[in-house]
């Protein structure tokens, strides 16, 4: 079973070496944030994220196998917005697993338990497929609506598509 496969935990930096290793070209093909240009830099990252996660503006996960080794990341920014934007990202190798949305789904849970947030962003680049048909998943829980198409260039050069969705807790039905 999938839920006995992985583990979702607050990132430590003892997966900083892979998170800089993983963190690649073909991973932010479609992404706004490029490869790290040195470990330092990914170091740079991720102690920030982890000093927001500790000001309660920021959730950063990291995404385990049940050996314990790194397959990737689930982050909620904003928290104290009424929307907070979702990141997720699964190393090459262990990619079309279904770990994904295993653990989107975790995160999403937790957040409305523990922060009572119901609503959240959601952005892929529309070349993604992947990140597209994992968002479709989630339609039975959650209402999505697409937002403007946005054409972007980044400052490294990529040329990006991105399609905004935000997702909508879907309220039981009172009947």
């Amino acid at each position: 079973m999938l839920k006995d496969e992985i583990s979702i935990v607050p990132f430590d930096m003892k997966y900083l070496n892979d998170y800089y290793r993983e963190f690649n070209a073909e991973i932010t093909e479609f992404q706004w944030p490029d490869p790290f240009d040195n470990i330092e830099d990914a170091k740079a990252l991720l102690q920030k994220f982890s000093e927001e996660m500790h000001a309660g503006k920021t959730l950063l996960f990291s995404v385990l196998s049940k050996e314990g080794a790194f397959i990737g990341s689930v982050e909620v920014h904003g928290l104290s917005d009424n929307c907070p934007e979702l990141g997720l990202w699964i190393i090459e190798s262990q990619q079309n697993k279904g770990y994904a949305y295993y653990a989107l789904s975790i995160v999403l849970d937790y957040v409305c338990s523990n922060y009572h947030k119901t609503k959240f962003y959601y952005e892929a680049d529309v070349r993604n497929t992947g990140s597209i048909k994992l968002l479709q998943k989630f339609g039975d829980k959650y209402d999505i609506a697409k937002r403007e198409l946005t054409e972007t260039i980044t400052e490294s050069g990529k040329k990006l598509k991105l399609q905004g969705y935000v997702i909508n807790l879907k309220q039981p039905d009172a009947s």
